[in-house]
């Protein structure tokens, strides 16, 4: 090595040392294998700060905190062809119809509620429904429905469980309340025509079987199940227009990518189940402990959401040949056991 060679790299470690920094770890193995050599069952878990936990810098941990953040987001900064062509048909067909119902996940009731479709049905009015919403904390819930229903053109707001059915009836309600005054303001009768709208994975297809009284459009839990447009007829005559999810080009805050992949409307392999997991926990830890704690019987809740990790891992017998912690699996199941509704009523987002 060259005299230029080592001086730089001395200077570097004198830098390094000055400023107490300790460098990020790109990948899961490098975390992981920082408190368990040799016991990593996965290598693509791309987490970085828990190294710059063990730095006395507070500025660094927070930097590797954002870094890695941005980092997981990037890879879902996307906007691929069937989104474009959603857009499109959204403001294809938006002059066709009456009014928008707007469906938002009760538990992240801002990050599921797209910057786009806000401006593609601007002028129409609308009816914000927060589904899921037996998934939620109900005291949230019922903060979001005041503070979105002020909401620019926002008729009303109303909280559904999908799977229940519960408060459909109110829905079928407003609606008729629409046609009436639609009927007394245009000389053409003729029945209402409604479009539904939201991100993937929200909810559309289960809202409009309800509204429908029959199976008419697929439903699941991954995101991506409606393919393109349908118009559907309800009992009472009105017109019902379905269209795909859609996301928009690029989030800005990375927690709003995170909480939309939590909630199951970003496939989980965009980022890595692992990742998720343990973002996952990291929040769950953060502000539900009591839940967190009580569904994986843990004895306590660390500050470290690795451990929790692990603990959740060991709790539940996911230890690979040479005790070796089956991180895939404990990701897998946290994310499986919140999106159910297992761990309890969670609200991501809170009304400040």
């Amino acid at each position: 090595m060259s005299a230029a060679h080592i001086a730089r790299a001395l200077a570097s470690l004198g830098s390094a040392i000055a400023s107490s920094v300790v460098p990020c770890p790109g990948t899961f193995a490098e975390l992981a294998s920082l408190r368990h050599p040799h016991n990593v069952s996965q290598s693509t878990f791309t987490s970085s700060v828990q190294l710059a936990r063990s730095s006395r810098n507070a500025h660094a941990r927070a930097m590797c905190a954002a870094n890695y953040k941005k980092e997981m987001i990037d890879n879902i900064n996307w906007y691929p062809g069937h989104m474009k062509k959603t857009r499109e048909l959204i403001q294809e067909n938006l002059k066709a119809v009456d009014l928008v119902i707007e469906i938002v996940d009760s538990r992240i009731p801002v990050s599921s509620r797209n910057p786009i479709i806000d401006d593609i049905v601007s002028g129409k009015p609308r009816i914000i429904v927060l589904g899921k919403a037996d998934l939620a904390d109900e005291e949230e819930t019922s903060k979001w429905a005041d503070c979105l229903s002020k909401g620019e053109g926002v008729r009303r707001v109303m909280a559904l469980n999908l799977q229940s059915g519960e408060n459909i009836k109110k829905l079928l309600k407003a609606l008729e309340a629409e046609q009436k005054k639609r009927d007394e303001v245009k000389s053409v009768k003729r029945p209402l025509r409604i479009m539904i709208v939201g991100v993937p994975n929200v909810g559309k297809s289960s809202l409009i079987n309800r509204l429908t009284g029959k199976k008419s459009a697929q439903t699941g839990d991954k995101p991506g199940v409606t393919k393109g447009k349908q118009w559907l007829s309800l009992s009472n005559g009105m017109q019902l227009l379905d269209t795909p999810g859609i996301l928009w080009p690029k989030f800005e805050d990375p927690q709003v990518g995170l909480d939309l992949a939590f909630c199951g409307s970003i496939k989980d392999d965009i980022i890595g189940v692992q990742d998720l997991g343990y973002e996952l926990i990291k929040v769950l830890g953060s502000e539900y402990p009591d839940m967190l704690k009580e569904r994986y019987k843990l004895d306590e809740i660390s500050e470290d959401a690795l451990e929790n990790m692990d603990n959740i891992a060991r709790k539940r017998g996911f230890i690979l040949s040479g005790n070796r912690i089956d991180y895939e699996r404990t990701a897998r199941a946290v994310l499986d056991e919140f999106r159910g509704g297992k761990i309890g009523r969670i609200t991501l987002e809170h009304v400040k």
